[in-house]
């Protein structure tokens, strides 16, 4: 598996290539100007740090969903919601906050690889392929969400989310489940990372109602009002 590591600082990008290494081939930029300027043919991830020297993190993010697919996982020291937010809006995919273990890197990559190379696979030959549910028309074989007619562009993780959620509109489905079905079996860390895919993807559909709350439980798919 090959990774574009986006890392200013020489001794934390020393690190991560050092633990990935033995079962990854890594690429170092230490800019923006340098990752937009990277063919992303052949590279399955891309970690990408927010505080670069030429320019945000987030606005490299942006410019590279311009143009590619690609598996962007956000490795920054900022933890705030705001971040994490932002980012997921930009089209990132998941988001580690510093300082972190290896292990946990590399349980983050092989699941937002698993995840990225089953969805296409998922779609095929299915006989449901898009459902509406108050004006939001879910399509999983074309990966589309469109809101009244209007294309919501989602990031795949977002896409796998509302899919899920809206499977059983009204069922409340457990945080934990969650996280297990959508994420990984093997989930590191806290939930705050489905917090802030939930907030994305209520702001891009524009009403916190499309996915309540549930408080002490998880969330439930509901609809616009």
């Amino acid at each position: 598996m090959r990774v574009l590591l986006v890392e200013d600082d020489p001794s934390v990008a020393a690190g991560i290539i050092d633990g990935l290494g033995i079962s990854f081939a890594v690429t170092h930029v230490p800019t923006g100007a340098q990752a937009l300027a990277t063919s992303l043919e052949g590279i399955d991830i891309i970690l990408l740090d927010l505080g670069l020297p030429d320019m945000d993190g987030t606005d490299v993010c942006r410019e590279i969903r311009k143009g590619s697919q690609t598996p962007i996982i956000v490795v920054s020291a900022r933890g705030d919601e705001i971040d994490r937010v932002l980012s997921l809006e930009m089209g990132a995919d998941d988001y580690v906050v510093k300082p972190f273990g290896m292990r946990e890197l590399v349980a983050r990559i092989r699941a937002v690889a698993r995840r990225t190379a089953a969805a296409p696979a998922a779609s095929e030959g299915s006989s449901e392929t898009a459902r509406t549910l108050h004006g939001l028309t879910i399509d999983t074989r074309a990966q589309r969400v469109e809101l009244n007619g209007e294309e919501i562009h989602l990031t795949p993780k977002e896409f796998e989310l509302v899919v899920y959620l809206s499977e059983d509109p009204g069922a409340v489905y457990r945080r934990q489940d969650i996280l297990h079905d959508v994420w990984d079996t093997n989930w590191y860390g806290t939930s705050k990372t489905l917090d802030a895919h939930i907030a994305a993807i209520r702001k891009k559909l524009g009403s916190a109602n499309w996915i309540e709350s549930v408080r002490g439980v998880g969330f439930r798919f509901g609809g616009p009002s």
